[in-house]
């Protein structure tokens, strides 16, 4: 059998995405999921790792209902995909800066619960994770090479700033969601194409 044929899509389709392609500082928290430093600089995420992260996490999440799992992303770069993978799979979705309080406060006129959340960056979106900590719910994150972890429940070792990286990880696990659940039964019933995700 062909490495292709133990991955959720070829090989090519994710180099030409740029999904495994960092940036040039990385932390040790992501070490392990790094190939190599190329000679400009930039480190270089192992294909295989994140497409078994994006297994992972979407075996994770499809125990959850969609209206339990909320999705933010606080980058322009990161809304087409969200908001696509959202409707596709019946999730919420906050694509813009989170504001602080709306999982926690429930006299805010936005509030809303959930019992997962996906996040696009830690970092940028760090009011969405500290609100997810105070409640106590899992924390699944995309995770450049520079990113740190801490109080990630699953990272997803990734391009996280690309759109086309975005579109791809977030058709996947929008795809391999629906399959878990018996939505769909194979890539073809998909509502939407990978290049729908990612413009």
């Amino acid at each position: 059998m062909g490495e292709d044929e133990l991955l959720l899509t070829s090989s090519d389709v994710y180099l030409k995405s740029g999904i495994h392609i960092g940036t040039k500082f990385k932390t040790k928290y992501l070490e392990n999921f790094i190939y190599k430093t190329r000679s400009d600089g930039l480190s270089v995420f192992n294909v295989s790792a994140i497409d078994k992260r994006i297994l992972t996490a979407a075996k994770f999440i499809s125990h959850y209902e969609p209206k339990d799992i909320l999705v933010c992303g606080r980058r322009e770069s990161d809304w087409r995909a969200i908001k696509l993978f959202a409707k596709v799979i019946g999730s919420k979705v906050l694509a813009e800066r989170y504001p602080p309080g709306i999982l926690t406060n429930s006299k805010l006129d936005n509030f809303m619960e959930a019992k997962v959340m996906i996040v696009c960056d830690p970092w940028p979106d760090r009011n969405a994770v500290n609100d997810a900590i105070k409640i106590g719910i899992p924390i699944v994150a995309l995770c450049d090479t520079n990113n740190t972890i801490n109080n990630v429940d699953l990272v997803i070792p990734c391009n996280n700033k690309g759109k086309k990286s975005l579109g791809l990880l977030f058709y996947m696990l929008a795809r391999e969601y629906l399959l878990a659940n018996k939505k769909i039964k194979n890539e073809s019933e998909m509502p939407y194409t990978l290049d729908d995700f990612s413009e």
